[in-house]
């Protein structure tokens, strides 16, 4: 009886285990239906008020899933609920600004890099006048900016040790301090320094053009389904040689022109 028991005990946990597992590329497919777990970030994801999604990731989530000849889902998450949500079956695949780590693929299967996710400077036009190479802004009599606990503010310290430091606790108000001119450089990840050049064009500029860091950004699958890995490959080769990714990323991190369809953005 007790060998009974434990046999039924044995084969209920394993029906447990498989039905919260995920989903291959082939039961996909044949389900109709790719189920993407995004997390908001402007522009990557966006959420307005009429509660669409809209983005950068979204377009690439729905243009990979047209080209599945299948429907997509989206669900939104805070970034770190992703990886638990994809091991436990809830979603098919990650599409969030997933920066590829050692630590992150002993949990999931990454794709190659879709696109790189840079830091660069951003500076004051008018403070910064004279000083034409970064060595020059490392230097006492300039005041460097950074958003505390972003990883632009470690970089801070090993690009400019001499300079003055400044952490300000969100994007908006680091912003708004170099557009003033109280700090006179920014550092910060794509593409806020761009859209702060675009939109500010007499007091702010990007005077450094190559990335100081980059960090690339993969889709993220479940572990044991090598065919699915295999066919976004596939994909990112195919629409990176027809230009399309680098089309729709001039549209969301090169341009504000996308703004037009977001009024009403939370």
């Amino acid at each position: 009886m007790l060998k009974q028991s434990s046999f039924f005990i044995a084969l209920l946990l394993s029906l447990i285990c498989s039905s919260s597992s995920g989903r291959t590329l082939q039961q996909v497919l044949n389900q109709g239906t790719l189920r993407v777990g995004v997390a908001l970030h402007i522009p990557w994801t966006i959420r307005s008020h009429s509660g669409e999604l809209l983005g950068f990731e979204i377009d690439i989530a729905k243009k990979l899933a047209e080209d599945m000849n299948i429907d997509v889902e989206f669900r939104v998450y805070e970034p770190e609920r992703l990886i638990q949500s994809l091991e436990s079956g809830e979603i098919d695949l990650i599409i969030a600004k997933l920066a590829i780590t050692p630590s992150r693929a002993l949990h999931v299967n990454f794709s190659h890099p879709y696109i790189t996710d840079e830091i660069t400077l951003a500076t004051n036009l008018t403070t910064t006048v004279f000083a034409k190479t970064l060595e020059d802004l490392n230097h006492p009599d300039y005041k460097i900016a950074a958003v505390s606990g972003h990883s632009a503010e470690e970089l801070v310290d090993q690009i400019f040790p001499r300079s003055q430091h400044q952490f300000y606790e969100s994007t908006g108000l680091a912003s708004n301090a170099l557009i003033e001119g109280t700090v006179d450089a920014y550092l910060e990840e794509e593409p806020i320094p761009t859209f702060l050049s675009l939109e500010n064009p007499t007091q702010v500029g990007v005077p450094v053009i190559d990335s100081l860091m980059q960090t690339s950004i993969g889709f993220a699958a479940n572990k044991g389904d090598a065919d699915f890995i295999i066919f976004l490959n596939a994909w990112i080769i195919a629409r990176q040689s027809d230009t399309w990714l680098k089309t729709i990323r001039g549209y969301w991190f090169e341009s504000t022109r996308w703004k037009e369809q977001l009024d009403n953005v939370n």
